[in-house]
Order: C-alpha cells, then sequence, then structure tokens
C-alpha cells in the first residue's frame, strides 16, 4: 500500500484507497475536465471535494499541493519512476494523464501538438473571458452601471465561439474523427457559459450551430455524464 502520509494534503483529505489516484476538486468546469478524463480512461481513482464555501482550497494542507489555491489538483502515487506526482492546473493534468493511460492523445507528433494548441487555446482564451463573462452577467457585474466591462466580455467570447465554430465545420470533434483531451477541455466551459453563466443569449449562442452540435455529442457521452457530478457536492 502507498504511503502518501507526507504529502500535507492527505492529512486533511485522509485517503481511503492510497494507491489510487487521488483528486481532490469541486464540480466547475476546470473541476470536471479532469473528471471526465479519468471517467473516460477507465482510471481508478479517489475523489476528495475541496469546498469553496468554507476556503478548503486556502488550507495550508491544500496550498501545499498547489500554491495557487486553484482547484483541480491530483497525487498520483504511481507517478513516474514509480513514485509520487503531485500536480495542478488542469491543463497539465491531462496531458499527464493521457500520457499515462495512452488514450485521448494523438501518437503522431504533429496531432498531438495540434490537439495540445487548442488546448492551450482553452485555458488562454475559453476559460479566462467565459469566466469574466459569466461574473459580469450573473453575479456582482450586473450591478455595475458602466456596461463596457461586459460587452467587451461579450465580443470576445463571441470572437472565440466563432474559432470554435469555424474549427468544427465538417469535424466530429475539434481533431477530426477522433475525440480527444481537446474536447475534454473546451467544452466544460461552453456547457458552463450558456448554462450556470446563463450567457446563452447573450452571447447569441444560437449562431455557433456547430459548436453546439458538438456540445450536445459532448453531453451524451456516459463518461462526461459521470464526470459533470463529480466530485459530489454535499
Amino acid at each position: 500500500m502507498a504511503d502518501l502520509s507526507a504529502f500535507p494534503i492527505t492529512h486533511k483529505w485522509p485517503p481511503q484507497q492510497p494507491d489510487l489516484l487521488q483528486l481532490y476538486s469541486l464540480p466547475t468546469p476546470n473541476g470536471v475536465k479532469v473528471s471526465i478524463m479519468l471517467e473516460e480512461t477507465g482510471l481508478a481513482y479517489e475523489p476528495h471535494l475541496v469546498r469553496f464555501d468554507t476556503n478548503d482550497q486556502m488550507s495550508a494542507e491544500f496550498l501545499s499541493l498547489n500554491p495557487n489555491n486553484k482547484i483541480p489538483a491530483i497525487l498520483d502515487p504511481n507517478g513516474p519512476g514509480g513514485k509520487p506526482l503531485p500536480l495542478f492546473e488542469s491543463g497539465a493534468i491531462l496531458v499527464y494523464l493521457a500520457d499515462k493511460t495512452g488514450q485521448l492523445m494523438p501518437s503522431d507528433p504533429a496531432a498531438r501538438y495540434e490537439t495540445l494548441q487548442w488546448v492551450m487555446f482553452q485555458m488562454g482564451g475559453i476559460g479566462p473571458m467565459f469566466g469574466q463573462l459569466g461574473f459580469f452577467n450573473k453575479f456582482a457585474g450586473k450591478d455595475y452601471e458602466d456596461k463596457r466591462p461586459r460587452d467587451r466580455y461579450v465580443a470576445e467570447s463571441r470572437r472565440l465561439l466563432g474559432v470554435l465554430n469555424q474549427r468544427l465545420a465538417g469535424r466530429q470533434w475539434l481533431m477530426g474523427d477522433d475525440y480527444s483531451i481537446a474536447d475534454i477541455a473546451v467544452f466544460p466551459w461552453v456547457n458552463n457559459l450558456i448554462g450556470f453563466y446563463e450567457a446563452g443569449d447573450l452571447v447569441g449562442f444560437a449562431d455557433f450551430t456547430e459548436v453546439n452540435r458538438v456540445l450536445q455529442a459532448f453531453l451524451a457521452r456516459p463518461a462526461v455524464v459521470r464526470g459533470l457530478g463529480i466530485p459530489k457536492r454535499v
């Protein structure tokens, strides 16, 4: 049995099965990227809920794993060389899990880098922009009389959706016929934009028929259905 006691995070979230990959997360767009990936690959893992309402992410134990106090993060007892590997940043975790399992990443080097570019597109564009739009549409931003910040994020979100729409025309997934970590990175954020953030009408989501087509295919996958609810909120 793996001994993870040297990692302070395990003192706050004791593993019941320390030989399994430990997931510390919350079912947000970034969090479910990893739970969906784990469900898709079939890799055994143990999820732990990091509660923002009690500031779990600011605890010393969590910060010992991710000093950036964001979810998700993992602790893999069977990392490279058989040593435990702590890892944060959802994009980095997706790449790691793809390499670990040999799944959802093209083996051809050129296609691998093309996949990574779409993962980075999500991390550098879609995530930050959709997140800011969500703030200005659903939360405190509604109280701002000056709508220029909101409108800026609306315009940029529409531009990003247009990039996706063009890319998906004639393709089943972002990389063509093959579902990949690029899709797992992108579509939880698209789903959140029109769902939780309630910004579908604001961005004119109906204009992006290709994005919606692939989103529906994504949401129909059994592993996605499961992953969207992991870790279970209590």
